[in-house]
């Protein structure tokens, strides 16, 4: 397989590389991390014919620069953002071809909070852990366990074909402006020890995303609520949990969380409406409903229904015209006279 680079002309904010996460590690210490908006990462991996684990780039608010050395095809996803390869305007939530050379420039996120660009092959550093995900706290992954810098060259595969391309897209419905989003959650392991007023604030009460949100967590903005007096163990954590803390404000714990926590756990919102959290614009009010585990489980079925649906129109349509770029001889022919 023939390699070339990304060269990172400029950083963007918060650009890290991700994958499906270091799973199997969390009981030695060791977070998770990956794609913050898994649903996000898994259609842009899904849409340059990735595997669902191959490492992507994400990044917050604004993405990076960035300057092709090889020809490859790409995806972005996530939050509502401009990209601009070499002056051409993208799409979101649909496949492009790019030639050695170009240039992927980004205008700053207008709604949401976190994109993704996923490139055919993935990002192809080394695994540690079994993962490519970068975790900045501890400097563990990703490049040098940090965000991406000005120069950073990121490994990839040579690619000229790709089967399907004008399928490879995913028309999703904005959603309509609400003054109050229902996040489901399932009760959590503490829930009986925090008091009925404790559990009517919480359920009823709307709150918003504070300024202290990362990829760690999302304090919430609310009325404070009644914490229980009974001191608990630390125990594990999962993404989604929503921890109350000493001064009775909810965190929403994300994909770097702590692997263990002392604070109760009222809840875990579930993961078929994390994104809306995730993505969440500023003063967006929110309310938490609970459902059951079985219902939670049924929402996430309907919710990747839409990649599964995708999956099977891709490989379905691969022989119907637009074929899309099928021999590597013509490409690198076209390529010449460009």
């Amino acid at each position: 397989m023939m390699r070339s680079t990304i060269e990172v002309l400029n950083p963007g904010l918060a650009t890290s590389i991700q994958d499906a996460g270091r799973w199997g590690y969390q009981s030695s210490g060791v977070p998770v991390s990956g794609a913050v908006d898994e649903f996000a990462f898994r259609l842009a991996n899904l849409l340059v014919g990735n595997q669902p684990e191959d490492a992507a780039i994400e990044f917050m608010i604004l993405g990076p620069t960035l300057k092709f050395k090889g020809p490859t095809f790409i995806a972005i996803t996530g939050g509502t953002c401009q990209a601009q390869l070499d002056g051409q305007v993208l799409q979101l939530n649909r496949a492009y071809q790019v030639k050695a050379g170009s240039v992927l420039h980004f205008k700053p996120i207008t709604a949401g909070r976190f994109g993704y660009l996923a490139v055919k092959g993935g990002i192809l550093i080394p695994l540690i852990l079994h993962s490519r995900a970068t975790t900045s706290r501890i400097q563990l992954g990703g490049l040098a366990g940090r965000n991406l810098q000005v120069g950073d060259c990121l490994p990839i595969a040579v690619f000229y074909c790709l089967s399907s391309l004008a399928q490879r897209q995913l028309m999703v419905a904005p959603r309509p402006a609400v003054k109050k989003v229902v996040l489901h959650f399932v009760k959590g392991p503490q829930w009986q020890l925090f008091s009925a007023q404790a559990q009517q604030i919480f359920t009823e009460a709307a709150f918003t995303v504070s300024q202290q949100a990362d990829r760690m967590g999302y304090r919430l903005a609310g009325p404070a609520l009644p914490v229980p007096a009974k001191n608990m163990l630390s125990e594990g954590t999962v993404t989604g949990n929503v921890q109350i803390t000493r001064s009775g404000q909810p965190i929403v714990l994300l994909a770097d969380r702590q692997t263990a926590g002392g604070y109760p756990v009222i809840g875990t919102v579930c993961l078929a409406d994390l994104e809306q959290l995730i993505q969440a614009q500023n003063g967006q009010q929110f309310c938490f409903q609970a459902i059951s585990v079985a219902a939670a489980t049924q929402r996430l079925h309907e919710k990747y229904d839409d990649l599964q649906k995708l999956t099977t129109k891709i490989s379905a349509t691969r022989y119907q015209l637009p074929i899309g770029p099928q021999q590597v001889a013509g490409q690198r022919i076209a390529e010449l006279f460009d």
